[in-house]
């Protein structure tokens, strides 16, 4: 009976052990990128950065070192010793590389966080699903394309989910984990208890378009755009009400602003041509007009408001 527990003890451990995440793989370094990799290595993991050169890998150590030093200093205002080594500590758990196979031949997980296109992310998962541990779990940080339809070009569809994080990542506490039908309960477990070693509060969705937050918030968005388009109330008007009488903190119409009209555009475009029956993800014309104007919002200065450049 003894040797029986013994090894029932060794079988728990080894499963339990499978499912320990290290060593983290992200592929891209811009500012969703390099604020995951961030708040991974703040929670003692290992951390690699995959970018396209040298130059890119530089930004985004540049991007996770001053964000390091903004925390270190909430952390131990009185004390800049010890913020200085929380940053220091912070930084020696990531490295940069050029080569994915180098900086995903190690990895317990990789998060995809590149442009936003489905033949893109194809490509590259095709590669990584070759030359990453057969262990190693797959994720995207897609806001808008099917983690389904990422995933299909693997054949690890059972270790492949969605973490979507929102911006900036080291301040914003959810992360939707996006689950599919092919997705292992191990996988998924494994997905959830990752998101709160990196402090983050996870929520489960199915892989519906933009999952909880955008399918909520891009239709809003394009609600209010009608209502602004058919003279229903001025863009401010809409903004100051929302603000005012929902408690939101910031309007529909200066959130697509903040978004960057083109990002939104291409959001709700991409889920009107795959549900083009659903009158919610009808592009707004005033919308279509402004980004061919390259007016995108606060990032060009223009959008529906008007914005002094610094």
């Amino acid at each position: 009976m003894a040797s029986t527990t013994l090894i029932m003890k060794r079988c728990l451990s080894t499963s339990n052990a499978l499912n320990v995440i290290k060593n983290v793989t992200i592929i891209g370094g811009g500012l969703m990128g390099s604020g995951i990799a961030q708040v991974t290595a703040q929670s003692g993991q290992n951390v690699t950065i995959v970018e396209v050169n040298d130059g890119a890998i530089k930004t985004a150590e540049k991007r996770i070192s001053d964000s390091l030093v903004r925390v270190g200093k909430k952390l131990y205002k009185d004390n800049p010793q010890e913020a200085e080594k929380f940053v220091q500590g912070t930084k020696s758990k990531v490295r940069g590389v050029t080569d994915v196979g180098e900086g995903v031949k190690n990895a317990d997980l990789v998060i995809e966080a590149i442009v936003e296109n489905i033949d893109v992310k194809h490509k590259l998962f095709k590669q990584i699903d070759t030359l990453a541990p057969p262990s190693a779990l797959l994720a995207s940080n897609t806001s808008s394309l099917s983690i389904r339809d990422i995933a299909s070009v693997t054949n690890r569809k059972d270790k492949f989910g969605g973490l979507h994080f929102f911006n900036p990542v080291p301040v914003m506490k959810l992360l939707e984990v996006v689950t599919t039908p092919e997705l292992s309960e191990e996988s998924y477990k494994s997905f959830m208890e990752w998101g709160k070693s990196v402090g983050k509060v996870c929520v489960t969705c199915k892989d519906t378009p933009g999952f909880v937050v955008n399918r909520l918030l891009v239709p809003y968005m394009a609600e209010a755009l009608r209502m602004y388009e058919r003279g229903d109330a001025s863009a401010k008007d809409i903004d100051i009400a929302m603000k005012l009488g929902a408690g939101y903190p910031m309007g529909p119409i200066e959130l697509v602003d903040y978004v960057g009209l083109d990002t939104t555009l291409f959001i709700i475009e991409g889920w009107h041509k795959k549900f083009p029956d659903n009158p919610l993800f009808v592009p707004p014309e005033s919308l279509k007009k402004l980004v061919a104007e390259k007016k995108f919002g606060v990032k060009s200065g223009e959008g529906y408001y008007k914005y002094d450049k610094k």
